[in-house]
């Protein structure tokens, strides 16, 4: 429901409220993952969580459990498997009867030089960050079409528009999210369906740390952050909490980079 039925629009709580809402978050064993998860249960959401990291997956749904007294439920899911993914939508409609949102988190990059990429890195790269994301969506677009409604959050990078060094797989998979983005958007519309995407900068997570112990690529990402600092998850969170509530009920097709100036140079 938009929050802006009969032309009035929100107080500013209303703007961001999730209260009733079923969200899934694929990859949400990760940092990124949980900490989107968390900002959405903050606000009023059920949660589906998804990843194989099922010990993990656990230990966030629980944290979360406790943080916000929402109904947290979990779904192991290989993100490569088409199965896997419409088992996780079907689960989710088993639980909980409906989805409204789904934030499409889980990714992967494998650092090469472009003359060392192999071709199993390609295409597990290739296959987490793109196929996985487009089934995800098909599998609960299904679901959303029926109740013509629903929010899709496909997380992206700066690397979907500029290029990043030791990265043409990333910067490939991640350039294809930006107009798969657009292209569901222009589909799905007609069903109420928003379909956006963020695209963070480096994000400081407990995968992340180890690359930046190298000197020379930790000042190459220092130099085209204007903010002389890296974001932390939860920079990337409030886009998508953005993006999940009424406030963007005119949004879809963008990406809304959160990249603190990177791809502005």
């Amino acid at each position: 429901m938009s929050a802006y039925k009969n032309g009035h629009s929100p107080d500013a709580d209303g703007f961001f409220n999730l209260d009733g809402n079923v969200s899934i978050i694929t990859g949400a064993a990760g940092d990124l993952g949980a900490d989107i998860a968390m900002t959405l249960a903050s606000r009023g959401s059920s949660l589906l969580l998804s990843d194989l990291n099922t010990e993990g997956l656990e230990e966030k749904a629980e944290a979360i459990r406790r943080a916000t007294g929402q109904r947290v439920e979990c779904a192991a899911a290989d993100v490569c498997k088409v199965a896997d993914l419409k088992a996780m939508a079907a689960a989710a409609m088993d639980a909980f009867g409906r989805i409204d949102v789904l934030v499409n988190s889980a990714g992967i990059n494998i650092p090469q030089e472009a003359m060392e990429v192999t071709e199993a890195a390609w295409d597990k790269v290739l296959d987490i960050n793109l196929k996985g994301s487009f089934f995800a969506c098909q599998a609960v677009a299904e679901h959303m079409i029926a109740r013509r409604s629903g929010k899709i959050i496909n997380v992206s990078s700066q690397a979907g528009s500029v290029g990043l060094i030791r990265r043409a797989a990333y910067c490939s998979s991640k350039g294809a999210i930006n107009n798969l983005t657009r292209e569901l958007a222009l589909e799905w519309a007609q069903y109420n369906i928003n379909v956006n995407a963020v695209a963070p900068t480096f994000v400081e997570t407990n995968l992340t740390r180890p690359m930046f112990e190298e000197k020379a690529f930790r000042d190459y990402v220092r130099a085209n952050i204007l903010f002389d600092r890296l974001a932390v998850p939860a920079d990337i969170s409030a886009g998508v909490l953005y993006l999940a509530s009424p406030a963007s009920d005119m949004v879809t097709g963008h990406i809304l980079h959160i990249d603190g100036g990177w791809t502005v140079h």
